[in-house]
């Protein structure tokens, strides 16, 4: 079995790349593994890199070494591959992805506790045939995802402080709702929306949870769909919003579990963020993907240990 760790250089605020190289070095001396060491060179070549190790056939180990996007390009590689398995060595600014697995996703900054973890597989979404792990979102949160990096390097504005930064620029100064046509496994809704997010995951942009009984592997998609409402009410409502609270709103989010959601737009570009990575179309078609990824991590973890029963919701089971 092959072990290749592939390296996003770019990512984080500094260069990590002579130290995951030492991980490889050191998991191939202590445990005799075939490790390997790839350097990204563009956007789009972590995932051409894994796709041709997954279609060589052979059994193969990716560790993806950078942020969110990293990660998104290396399940993009391997999805339905049953050869290849992928897993995360933290390197990025925001890693929403990890904050799934709870206090385990520290374990993850350390190769020594991933190369023989236990496998699981996780479902993944399909947006126009791309596909994201965690959440893929349109709207407002989208194009406050496609600023965010332009405030990261402020002091004090890393993670969910550059995504609240990006948040009251484009709340404040730009179009905060679209006229969108939505449909939900068929059903048409016609109106001013300001975001809507299909998860498989719970978080994004720095910690905001649209969707705390999101759950990885269950082969269910969870929607929420927000319509427009004035600048003060939305400001009262996205204090609960970021918290997972959705739910406290209903006249305004509607929840889902649609298989399908599509949304079209009528004379605009819809920003769609598939984690953390932005895409643009006048249509999104967003379903439940058909192949799964592959993912192992450390012994007991468990992407849906931060999962908020309908009970601790406290709106009944």
């Amino acid at each position: 079995m092959r072990h290749v760790f592939i390296i996003n250089p770019t990512a984080g605020k500094h260069d990590s790349t002579a130290e995951l190289m030492g991980m490889a070095k050191n998991l191939a001396a202590r445990h005799g593994l075939e490790t390997e060491c790839v350097l990204t060179k563009q956007p789009g070549h972590a995932a051409e890199t894994a796709r041709a190790l997954a279609q060589s056939g052979g059994l193969v180990r990716l560790y993806a070494c950078g942020g969110d996007g990293t990660i998104n390009e290396v399940a993009n590689g391997i999805a339905g591959a049953e050869n290849a398995a992928m897993t995360c060595i933290p390197v990025g600014t925001g890693n929403d992805f990890l904050k799934n697995f709870g206090e385990m996703g520290r374990l993850f900054s350390e190769a020594e506790n991933l190369w023989d973890g236990p496998q699981i597989s996780l479902d993944a979404i399909d947006c126009n045939g791309r596909l994201a792990l965690t959440v893929a979102c349109s709207g407002l949160d989208a194009q406050v995802a496609d600023d965010v990096h332009k405030y990261g390097d402020f002091p004090l504005m890393a993670g969910q402080g550059a995504y609240i930064a990006s948040l009251a620029v484009n709340f404040f100064s730009k179009s905060y709702s679209h006229r969108w046509t939505v449909e939900l496994d068929g059903e048409r809704v016609r109106g001013e929306f300001i975001l809507a997010a299909v998860c498989n995951g719970r978080y994004y942009g720095g910690g905001f949870i649209p969707e705390p009984d999101a759950r990885m592997d269950d082969g269910v998609l969870n929607t929420v769909l927000v319509r427009k409402v004035g600048r003060g009410k939305f400001l009262r409502l996205v204090g609960a919003y970021a918290k997972g609270n959705a739910h406290l709103f209903p006249e305004v989010a509607r929840r889902s579990t649609a298989k399908e959601v599509v949304i079209e737009a009528e004379d605009e570009d819809i920003v769609t963020c598939l984690d953390g990575e932005s895409v643009y179309s006048r249509k999104v078609v967003i379903r439940l993907a058909e192949g799964k990824v592959n993912f192992f991590g450390p012994v007991g973890c468990n992407p849906n240990i931060t999962c908020r029963t309908a009970a601790e919701w406290g709106i009944g089971v």
